[in-house]
């Protein structure tokens, strides 16, 4: 976590708005995602908009990137948009969003608002996203802010478990979620970001987090236009720095007390949603979306 605003993350936010406004069938809408961008991208997703020309562009960010950053986050998205809304009209009762950055679900997603939302971040990236929640609430279309619960940490010098029990994490099942961070991460982090949400959270919790196949990053598996996309991260100062291989990824859980329910591509998320709208669009088979379950 930085000081820094994450190019990487504008990017996604980027993305976000742009499938918020494209015409024809749509993942999901989020309002706010065009809110969390600089000027230029901002003005981009306006024009795109009053033109009609939403899908062209993202026709060129697609031959730009050839792995399919864009579609990548937007299938990840709606997969984890319907991951948190399944826990929350289960048994959970608490959202943590870890690394929330520009993250709205706590504001757009109806199943959120029956819950106690807890968003982790670094203390400067968490001070410009307090700004940009009070703006959405003087929309009058955002949660109130007595609804969610921020919690200011450097996870590099403080305790993340402690972090949430002392904002008030009960001990009852909950869904977190830690989208498009480990990648950035080192392994000894993850380590303890996953063994300390296994430890925090109660039985039956689950957690979705993203992750890189190692094979991608080590040059070792069949994957076309990796190169591009680390090229462009390793540009922006945010390189790509960890994964794991999804035949170890259960053995790895089961070792820190936690479950392996799901684990799909972001290609296999694509089949999954983009497909049936009759949309062919580059999704990454080595970026992973997965999802466990507290012990």
């Amino acid at each position: 976590m930085q000081n820094a605003p994450s190019r990487t993350a504008q990017h996604v936010a980027l993305f976000r708005a742009l499938e918020s406004v494209r015409r024809g069938p749509r993942l999901f809408t989020d309002p706010y995602a065009a809110s969390s961008l600089g000027p230029g991208y901002r003005l981009a997703v306006a024009l795109a908009r009053h033109s009609g020309l939403t899908n062209a562009l993202e026709r060129r960010i697609d031959r730009s990137w050839p792995a399919g950053p864009r579609a990548s986050a937007v299938v990840r998205t709606r997969l984890i948009d319907d991951l948190v809304r399944d826990a929350l009209t289960g048994d959970a009762r608490q959202l943590v969003l870890l690394g929330a950055g520009y993250d709205s679900r706590a504001f757009r997603l109806e199943a959120a608002r029956t819950a106690t939302v807890f968003e982790v971040d670094h203390p400067a990236t968490q001070a410009a996203k307090r700004v940009l929640a009070a703006s959405w609430n003087r929309t009058g279309t955002g949660r109130l802010h007595d609804d969610v619960r921020f919690v200011p940490a450097d996870l590099m010098h403080q305790d993340l478990g402690e972090a949430l029990r002392r904002a008030g994490l009960r001990n009852e099942p909950t869904v977190v979620v830690w989208e498009g961070v480990t990648n950035y991460l080192d392994a000894s982090s993850v380590h303890t970001t996953l063994t300390a949400l296994a430890t925090t959270t109660a039985p039956r919790s689950r957690i979705v987090f993203t992750y890189m196949d190692r094979r991608a990053l080590e040059g070792t598996g069949d994957f076309a236009g990796v190169e591009e996309w680390a090229a462009r991260v390793r540009a922006a100062g945010e390189p790509f720095t960890f994964g794991f291989l999804p035949d170890e990824l259960p053995d790895y859980l089961a070792a820190r007390g936690l479950g392996l329910t799901l684990d799909l591509s972001a290609r296999d998320a694509a089949a999954r949603y983009l497909e049936p709208l009759g949309r062919r669009e580059p999704a990454a088979p080595f970026y992973r979306i997965a999802q466990a379950e507290v012990r």
